[in-house]
């Protein structure tokens, strides 16, 4: 199970709100013809981490299925990333779309280019945590060999992150159904 982050703080020129440029990036990491996205989760908004005055964020995740390598699919997204205006400039600032690889399968490993799996700070991000409870309550971190609610239960009471009620593309359809 491949598991994926998804982020924004800045409304987007093409797409509109971060929800709106959220709801396009799933469109556009289905786009691609080796990856399909299975499920995700609702969207949550959650205060900057760590806290600033910039606009809070819209979170979500998504599980996908792909023959990719962990550093190819990176690659994609960072494509994606860059086509819908993200700009690299400092660490925690405010973006118009952040994609990450939560984790790949149950692989523990740092690939080509930096990325480590399972995200290195996934286990200390409660706007992380919540979307994946929504995807697979079950999971287990591969190297803390913790659950998601005793990560949840570790984290500082400073984090806020709440679900967005009522945003989804099809009200019909449940929060883990992807309707792409």
């Amino acid at each position: 199970m491949i598991l994926i982050g998804l982020g924004a703080n800045l409304p987007s020129e093409r797409y509109g709100t971060p929800v709106e440029t959220l709801e396009a990036a799933l469109d556009a990491i289905g786009a691609h013809a080796d990856v399909r996205v299975l499920r995700r989760s609702r969207w949550f908004e959650s205060a900057p981490v760590p806290m600033s005055d910039q606009p809070w964020y819209i979170n979500g995740a998504c599980i996908v299925e792909t023959n990719l390598e962990a550093s190819t699919l990176l690659s994609y997204l960072h494509e994606i990333e860059a086509d819908f205006g993200r700009v690299r400039a400092e660490r925690n600032a405010p973006r118009v779309l952040d994609l990450d690889i939560l984790a790949y399968d149950d692989l523990v490993a740092e690939v080509d280019g930096g990325l480590q799996i399972p995200h290195p700070r996934m286990h200390e991000r409660e706007f992380v945590l919540l979307p994946m409870l929504d995807l697979v309550p079950g999971w287990v971190h591969p190297v803390l060999s913790k659950g998601l609610e005793e990560l949840i239960d570790s984290i500082s009471n400073d984090q806020i992150t709440r679900p967005i009620e009522n945003v989804h593309r099809d009200q019909d359809d449940d929060w883990g159904e992807c309707v792409l």
